[in-house]
């Protein structure tokens, strides 16, 4: 045991000093030789995939044929099916119902007013829990109305009512095909774990091409990015269903198809549920960043904002997102844990008193909207904004403590972040495949070093290799000042339980918020740059650090704990000899939680001005540039997916050291 010990610290110790030593000396054993290929992969050797990838979209559009119809023909069809009942929502929440266009249009039947909205936004929370989820949802729409966001939100919840049901619906019927055919779930694995490591903006620039700018494709986006989560739910809540209820089933005689719809799906509802919580904060989410491609609505408003550096503006449409993601989380969530109810008495208004209430407020807003504008339409003159609030807020702290904020910055630039970036930016490519396959293989196993040598040598022939390293150092540095701060918090949160519900229910907050509401207040004090990614990337990535390290801590069997106490374990001794290396595997899954939420924001920060491939795949969507956007998008999810590999393996290896 300890000349295995010995024999693996000196293999890291190796590992780090030959790769410390030619990224400090690269450039001169480079001017030394004369040999330019030691720091750049030459030119004359890259690959073409660019290239490739865009004539064969091109093709796609413009050449393919399926002998009745093109592949143009699928695109529109798939548009037109989308765009129709999105457009009939935007009509119904937003814009009304009209015939004709332009001028000459004439409304056929104005939109729900305001007051209905709201008034059937509490009807369905208060049928999901109670009347204080009802309050709690009509008070966060009101909001919308209030701070004259209403048209913006609509538009984005216009989107999420077409996506969400498109997303579960669809991975819920292939997560059902995969539960039942063993073939199926091996050929999606691999499909859903591309689809969940590929950053975000790398599907908007394929689709942009085939679907163009506009709604419809930042819908298709939206589906997409949101549907492998259904797709795995599905699958663990088809298999949770207890063996009893099977036999139930089968011993009364159930076809295939009525032991599917009628035993396990209605048994598993309350995973699919969480299923359908997780395609709505995804679509949000998504939503948002989609607003590049022509989405609209909320999204829009906090891009144009970042783009005008106004503060104000950003801070209200990025509140307005958040309380939008509360109302709709907190929903979703009570219809996941709401138990089967017994059926109201009496006629049909009488079992359906909600329905029957929103139908009646409908009516009665329709009528009156006609009279009186300010039910129909929120009135502007008692509109609110706290636009100038929140920049002179701003002003304030930058002007009072824009010597503290650059002094925090320069120490962590100057000591942590132009350090490790140089390490990283230093290694030449061919020692670093090399170093990537050696470090793999000794974590997880000679397969996965090889695959890591293939991913990156593929990053290193695409050109990209000096962005690769990068968002290497940039996610490293993130993930770890994540689990610096997010692993005492999850053992202060399991430790204690009064400050856990504090502690967690911040980390609720945190996941509920959707990516692009991290960069405003952070842009705003610390401007554009690495430092500012960096801060971003942590508040978005720090809550499966917090959860996973207080989930461990917590399923920590108590005879255990019980026989360290026993054995004279002071708490400071049964925390970190008993608990903590008990709770090592949970550990790890934070880890690789934090490492994917990590990559997925780095390319979001590209809007801050930091130079990896984040950025890479952001210009690409700005030039429409196929090619140049999956490349990068697939140089990220091959990074992803080595991390993955490879603190999967790590946590498994922990589990049989520990007998689990």
């Amino acid at each position: 045991m300890r000349r295995w010990l010995t024999w693996t610290t000196g293999f890291w110790l190796a590992l780090f000093a030959v790769t410390w030593g030619l990224s400090t000396y690269s450039f001169q054993l480079y001017r030394a030789l004369d040999a330019r290929w030691i720091v750049r992969f030459p030119r004359g050797y890259q690959l073409s995939t660019e290239d490739w990838i865009t004539a064969f979209l091109d093709w796609l559009v413009d050449r393919a044929h399926f002998v009745l119809f093109t592949f143009r023909d699928v695109t529109r069809a798939i548009a037109a099916l989308i765009e129709a009942p999105y457009q009939v929502l935007r009509n119904l929440l937003i814009e009304g119902f009209q015939s004709g266009l332009g001028e000459s249009a004439v409304q056929l039947a104005p939109s729900l007013s305001w007051i209905a909205v709201i008034a059937v936004a509490v009807a369905i929370a208060h049928y999901a829990r109670d009347w204080i989820l009802g309050a709690l949802t009509g008070a966060c729409f009101l909001y919308l109305a209030i701070f004259g966001q209403w048209e913006s939100a609509m538009i984005t919840l216009a989107s999420i009512l077409i996506a969400v049901p498109i997303g579960a619906i669809g991975g819920l019927l292939l997560g059902i095909a995969a539960y039942r055919s063993a073939l199926v779930d091996k050929l999606l694995r691999p499909i859903l774990d591309l689809m969940q490591t590929v950053p975000v903006f790398a599907y908007l620039v394929p689709i942009l091409i085939l679907f163009g700018f506009g709604p419809v494709a930042a819908l298709v986006a939206t589906v997409i990015y949101a549907m492998p989560p259904m797709v795995r739910v599905t699958i663990v809540a088809l298999k949770g269903v207890p063996d009893e209820i099977r036999e139930a089933g089968q011993m009364v005689g159930c076809t295939r198809r009525q032991m599917m719809w009628k035993v396990l799906v209605p048994s598993a509802r309350s995973g699919l549920m969480v299923g359908v919580n997780q395609v709505i904060m995804l679509s949000l989410n998504m939503v948002i960043i989609a607003s590049m491609i022509g989405a609209g609505g909320l999204g829009f408003d906090v891009l144009s904002s970042l783009r005008r550096l106004d503060i104000g503006g950003g801070i209200e449409a990025g509140l307005a997102i958040v309380v939008m993601a509360i109302a709709l989380d907190r929903v979703s969530q009570a219809f996941a844990t709401r138990g089967v109810q017994e059926p109201l008495a009496g006629n049909v208004l009488q079992r359906h008193p909600w329905v029957s209430t929103s139908f009646a407020v409908i009516a009665g807003t329709l009528i009156l909207g006609q009279f009186i504008p300010a039910i129909q339409s929120y009135p502007d003159a008692l509109t609110l904004t706290t636009g100038p609030f929140w920049s002179d807020a701003m002003e304030w702290i930058n002007v009072n403590f824009f010597d503290t904020f650059e002094a925090i910055k320069l120490v962590i630039l100057q000591w942590l972040l132009l350090p490790v970036k140089g390490f990283f930016t230093g290694i030449p490519w061919a020692w670093g495949i090399i170093a990537a396959g050696l470090f793999s293989w000794k974590l997880a196993g000679w397969r996965t070093g090889l695959l890591a040598s293939v991913f990156m040598g593929f990053i290193a022939a695409s050109g990209l290799w000096d962005k690769a390293m990068v968002t290497i150092y940039l996610c490293g540095v993130s993930v770890f000042l994540a689990m610096l701060i997010g692993i005492p918090l999850g053992i202060w949160a399991a430790e204690r339980p009064g400050a856990g519900r504090i502690i967690l229910g911040l980390m609720d907050t945190l996941q509920t918020l959707p990516s692009f509401v991290y960069l405003i207040p952070v842009v705003m004090l610390f401007r554009v740059g690495d430092f500012s990614a960096m801060v971003a990337v942590v508040l978005y990535a720090l809550a499966p650090a917090v959860r996973y390290a207080a989930f461990g801590l917590r399923e920590v069997p108590e005879p255990l704990i019980e026989a360290g106490r026993m054995a004279g374990c002071t708490p400071r001794q049964l925390l970190f000899r008993v608990k903590l290396p008990l709770a090592t595997p949970q550990l790890l899954l934070g880890l690789n939680q934090t490492i994917m939420l990590a990559m997925s924001m780095l390319v979001i920060t590209a809007l801050v001005g930091t130079r990896d491939l984040g950025q890479e795949v952001y210009i690409a969507l700005t030039r429409a540039d196929a090619g140049q956007g999956v490349v990068a998008g697939l140089a990220v999810a091959f990074i992803a997916m080595i991390a993955d590999r490879v603190v999967h393996a790590a946590a498994d290896g922990q589990r049989r050291r520990l007998g689990l």
